[in-house]
């Protein structure tokens, strides 16, 4: 017996979570773990490269935003492309991308070589993640697809302990640590794409390209035998479209208030956290602890991350999508000021571990939310194009930390205009969040 669009989308809506949904969830969550761990060593790196290369505030400054430049690119094609091809194909190539570069990292011999390379990295990092968070959407049962986006957001938990570690543990070893560094992020990434590639591709891209059976196919791998839960009254399917998806449709009439508000959203957490996260471990060896217990100290604040995912996730689905990414906002501002005041190391780790628990909590719930406001047809063009604008504050923030930590510094660890400023920019994204769609319980539209 044949099925319509709307009748596979409301079977895919009302499923259970499966043994399926946890492995398409577990592939996509390794990629995103490797991608934090890159991300992560990049702060002990340029720790170490500074000492080693004699590097400049500006060379720390560009080889930092390097990648965050390619993330900005990669993130605004690779939603757009992931529209047109298909989520998992583009899934795919972007590890391939990141695997390769980083690795070639581990060889560079000067400061041209690795700005070049760190781009490239950046370039396969920002196309994954808003394709990743897209495609774990669209397959994910309806009641509790907040929660598994946010939980596939962990896994940069997982990953930015792993950097923690070897920043703690290999790269101090000897001259060549940092190499051995990048080396080890690499590697793990040939057993994520195996992984990948026996992912199933989305059910709402394929029901938008017309190919209504295998869609169909789809959900039934997806329910692994298991019959739908009953439907929940007062939802129903989106319907199909076929529009074409461009970068300027963002911008219509019953689109352009949240684009705005989530591209603010972006760019304030992205400023606020990497302001912070990216620096943490400099800012400590500043202020008169050596590399090793700075580097032991960010192991400790990191550590925090994965509490304040698990809770975000939980309050998704009870609170909503705004309330919580509000909530979590406002705690990273009063964890922004609490850490900027800290003069005393079991101060620096109290204070690291609050910004930590409600910085990474926000990114859960942003990435839960982001997708969710568009339609299927240019679902991951709005997803990218967020995640790319707000890459532009990850751009900017290596040189505003240079700038604002020589104003107003003094003796003794004040660390200047930096986390005041950081603290603000985390209230913004709050204010910005209230303009956005509520989409709780409610189907993919």
């Amino acid at each position: 017996m044949s099925t319509t669009p709307a009748d596979t989308l409301d079977r895919l809506d009302n499923l259970p979570f499966t043994r399926k949904h946890r492995k398409i969830v577990f592939a996509s969550g390794l990629g995103w773990a490797f991608d934090a761990m890159d991300v992560g060593l990049i702060t002990y790196i340029i720790a170490v490269l500074t000492k080693q290369w004699g590097l400049n505030a500006t060379e720390q400054s560009l080889i930092v935003s390097a990648g965050f430049v390619g993330m900005a690119i990669g993130a605004t094609c690779g939603g757009a492309l992931a529209d047109r091809v298909g989520r998992r194909t583009v899934f795919t190539v972007t590890l391939v991308v990141y695997g390769i570069a980083t690795g070639a990292s581990a060889f560079a011999g000067g400061v041209l070589q690795l700005i070049i390379l760190r781009t490239i990295v950046g370039l396969g990092l920002g196309a994954e993640l808003p394709v990743a968070s897209t495609l774990v959407q669209e397959v994910s049962p309806r009641r509790i697809r907040g929660s598994i986006t946010v939980w596939l957001e962990a896994f940069w938990a997982l990953g930015w302990t792993a950097a923690a570690l070897i920043g703690y543990f290999v790269v101090p070893l000897s001259d060549d640590g940092w190499r051995i560094a990048f080396g080890i992020g690499a590697l793990p990434a040939l057993y994520a794409l195996v992984l990948r590639l026996h992912l199933p591709e989305s059910v709402r891209f394929l029901l938008h390209k017309g190919e209504d059976e295998k869609a169909a196919q789809v959900v039934d791998e997806l329910a692994d035998g298991h019959v739908p839960l009953p439907a929940q009254d007062g939802h129903s399917a989106e319907a199909t479209s076929l529009e074409k998806p461009t970068w300027g449709k963002l911008f219509s009439p019953s689109l352009r208030k949240r684009t705005v508000a989530i591209w603010t959203v972006w760019f304030m957490v992205n400023l606020g956290y990497y302001g912070s996260s990216i620096w943490i471990p400099s800012i400590l060896h500043a202020n008169g602890h050596d590399l090793v217990k700075s580097f032991g100290f960010t192991l400790i604040i990191t550590l925090a991350q994965l509490p304040g995912y698990a809770t975000s996730a939980y309050l998704i689905e009870h609170w909503g999508r705004r309330a919580t990414l509000t909530t979590f906002l406002l705690g990273s501002s009063l964890g922004a000021v609490g850490f900027g005041m800290a003069d005393s190391s079991t101060a620096i780790i109290a204070t690291g571990c609050v910004l930590s628990f409600f910085n990474l909590g926000a990114w859960g719930a942003l990435y839960a939310i982001t997708p969710e406001i568009y339609p299927t047809f240019i679902r991951a063009t709005g997803a990218g194009a967020a995640t790319g604008f707000g890459r532009l504050a990850s751009i900017a923030a290596p040189f505003l930390v240079t700038f604002l930590l020589g104003i107003g510094g003094v003796p003794g660890g004040n660390k200047g205009l930096l986390f005041p400023v950081l603290a603000g920019a985390f209230i913004v994204a709050a204010v910005a969040t209230l303009a956005l769609p509520e989409r709780k319980g409610q189907s993919l539209s």
